[in-house]
């Protein structure tokens, strides 16, 4: 059965027909499907997983934190390889816990989502996840996830300078974000720069994913616009999904109205919420 985890409605019926079209009449190398991670394909609350992460490690460094909370998040990694981070965020998701559900982060994947992935990628979509978060940190856990390369992630990064190293070439993180932080009109931009080709399927969750949708919606191809709607207080959370860049920006669930884009209801349309 196709999207198992999917009720029967209008949301589960307009993704299989829109993949059913695209199968008839676009190219399977413009089948780009970009999907943005918290809340869209694992749980953002209470706070984003990155931030959990984050906290755990400043709250053993507090000298860091003379300087503000980003020039700590910022410091607490400089000097680093990017492989060295990447050992600490798989170490720690190994072991961490949510506080609220009391299981393994990898336990909070969304498990219809990750259905979605595996029945787009079966009729010829190339997926890509489109992060706010720090790349590095999606890119440590993506593949194991969702499985999206590490090249297939995009999202906010900081600086890294090249140095020599015992005689060996690394790459050396810096205390400086590497541009803006990828969301809202960050995010289309950078879809332009890594993948060079407007997709035709985006998935989103928040006021933050609207320039993503938005730029996938005004494509000559047909498209897909999917919002999730955070509704289910009892199996997950209920709340309204702002931009953490734009909080005063319109809610996405009025943008989705305007345009017409797909709303997934949790409550409504998910018979499951975790794997």
């Amino acid at each position: 059965m196709t999207l198992e985890s999917w009720n029967d409605g209008e949301a589960r019926s307009a993704i299989i027909e829109f993949v059913e079209r695209t199968v008839r009449d676009v190219p399977e190398n413009e089948r780009l499907a970009v999907f943005d991670n918290d809340g869209t394909l694992w749980v953002e609350r209470p706070a984003y997983v990155q931030e959990l992460f984050l906290k755990e490690r400043l709250a053993k460094r507090p000298e860091l934190m003379e300087h503000g909370l980003v020039q700590a998040v910022l410091a607490l990694d400089a000097d680093r390889t990017p492989e060295e981070f990447t050992g600490d965020v798989e170490t720690w998701f190994a072991g961490a816990k949510h506080p609220r559900f009391d299981v393994p982060f990898a336990q909070l994947t969304y498990q219809p989502m990750l259905e979605l992935l595996e029945y787009v990628r079966a009729n010829g979509f190339h997926v890509f996840v489109v992060t706010g978060g720090g790349v590095e940190f999606v890119r440590a856990v993506g593949e194991a996830l969702y499985g999206v390369a590490p090249n297939d992630v995009i999202g906010s990064a900081v600086q890294v300078s090249f140095e020599r190293r015992d005689g060996r070439a690394v790459l050396v993180r810096q205390p400086a974000i590497l541009g803006s932080p990828n969301e809202g009109a960050p995010k289309a931009v950078n879809i332009q720069t890594h993948i060079g080709r407007r997709p035709i399927l985006a998935v989103g969750n928040s006021a933050g994913d609207r320039e993503m949708l938005e730029y996938v919606h005004a494509g000559d191809r047909p498209s897909l616009c999917v919002v999730i709607d955070h509704d289910d207080e009892e199996r997950e959370y209920a709340y309204d999904s702002v931009a953490v860049t734009n909080p005063d920006a319109e809610p996405i669930l009025t943008t989705a109205e305007h345009f017409g884009w797909t709303v997934v209801s949790m409550q409504r349309d998910w018979s499951r919420v975790f794997a």
